[in-house]
């Protein structure tokens, strides 16, 4: 049996995007293939790795495992849509690159996303919650050191505890 097409109104990135999607879609392959949106990495395809990570009404979720469906009405926010005026960077994006918490990139969006989704609901983290954050989102590179060091970083910049 065909899997059924059902229309679907998502806002991803501050724009609001119409679909015509089979019901068996995943918001990952909505993202890159509809859209173009290629900083959510397939890497496990089974919400394990964290690599998929987008922001779901300011949650994080495994984009891979998310059925697009499921989305319809929401906010979605990608990598791609932390971009500031005049192409800024994000404070994350800034402090992960400061603070050499990137190495080869490919768990950097999925990071970046999970810590902005702890800061927005917690702008004061222990480290033990920063840690259980980012849990489920697999590094290979940096031994999450570094990591941990960005989003402590900006968590101080945005208390105002430094510049």
């Amino acid at each position: 049996m065909k899997p059924v097409k059902q229309e679907i109104m998502v806002t991803i990135n501050g724009e609001l995007n119409r679909f015509l999607i089979r019901t068996n879609t995943f918001l990952l392959d909505l993202l890159r293939d509809e859209l173009g949106l290629t900083g959510a990495k397939r890497g496990c395809n089974k919400g394990e790795c964290g690599s998929c990570t987008v922001l779901l009404d300011g949650r994080p979720v495994r984009s891979c495992l998310f059925p697009a469906v499921m989305a319809d009405g929401r906010q979605v926010v990608t990598i791609e849509g932390l971009e500031g005026p005049g192409g800024k960077l994000h404070p994350l994006q800034e402090a992960f690159i400061q603070q050499g918490a990137i190495q080869c990139g490919f768990c950097t969006p999925g990071m970046i996303l999970t810590a902005k989704g702890l800061l927005d609901e917690n702008p004061n983290p222990a480290e033990e919650e920063i840690r259980r954050a980012i849990s489920g989102n697999i590094c290979r590179c940096t031994g999450y050191v570094k990591i941990i060091d960005a989003i402590r970083t900006v968590a101080r910049k945005k208390r105002g505890v430094i510049k």
